[in-house]
């Protein structure tokens, strides 16, 4: 699978915007998986540092939880926050109710909000943080729902023998499409075009 732009050679995020980070930021060249993202989130089409202490991990998101807990204290809402380290990177969770204005439409609240987590990481320690925010558990229903989008365009591509372009998407967004799409024989998925438009087309595999 490629991450690639409209023009025949073209990150990430640009999987975004503040991208304070090589984390969130899109690589436009071809690879073998696209780690759009973010985020995410996706990540994410980021480079790697250097390998990170869980410590220095655990650290990132100390940062982030205080930056968040202000934030929610300005804002008057209530939440339990949690940091850990999950998969090689920090990573902060926050649950409770009230918390939909946190999220935003499709998530691009909780995106600003990630950003502004990394920054302010990066404020304090120096360096980019491919730190993942989550807020309500929607990070982890959203996989569940791309999961199924991916299965229904490799279907479709699979039965017309045709391309299938899906809607714009996050970097977080792509990144767990293109996950399904690099396990599926038969079938291969490249990102296109820039933010905010940025999408991802699933064709047969080149024979």
């Amino acid at each position: 699978m490629t991450d690639t732009t409209n023009a025949p050679d073209d990150e990430l995020d640009p999987d975004d915007e503040l991208d304070i980070e090589a984390g969130d930021a899109e690589e436009d060249e071809p690879r073998a998986a696209d780690e759009d993202e973010s985020d995410d989130e996706a990540d994410d089409d980021e480079e790697e540092d250097a390998p990170r202490g869980e410590a220095d991990l655990f650290r990132q998101s100390e940062i982030a939880a205080d930056y968040i807990e202000g934030l929610l204290d300005i804002l008057d809402v209530d939440g339990d926050i949690d940091e850990l380290v999950q998969n090689g990177r920090p990573m902060v969770e926050v649950v409770g109710g009230r918390l939909n204005n946190l999220v935003g439409n499709r998530g691009a609240t909780l995106e600003a909000l990630q950003e502004l987590s990394r920054l302010a990481v990066y404020r304090q320690t120096g360096e980019p943080s491919r730190l993942l925010l989550d807020v309500g558990g929607f990070r982890a229903a959203r996989r569940k729902e791309l999961i199924a989008v991916a299965k229904n365009a490799v279907e479709r591509v699979k039965r017309e023998g045709q391309p299938v372009r899906l809607e714009p998407m996050s970097a977080f967004e792509r990144k767990c499409v293109h996950d399904v799409i690099n396990a599926t024989a038969g079938v291969e998925s490249e990102s296109e075009g820039v933010e905010p438009s940025r999408r991802i087309v699933v064709r047969p595999t080149a024979s």
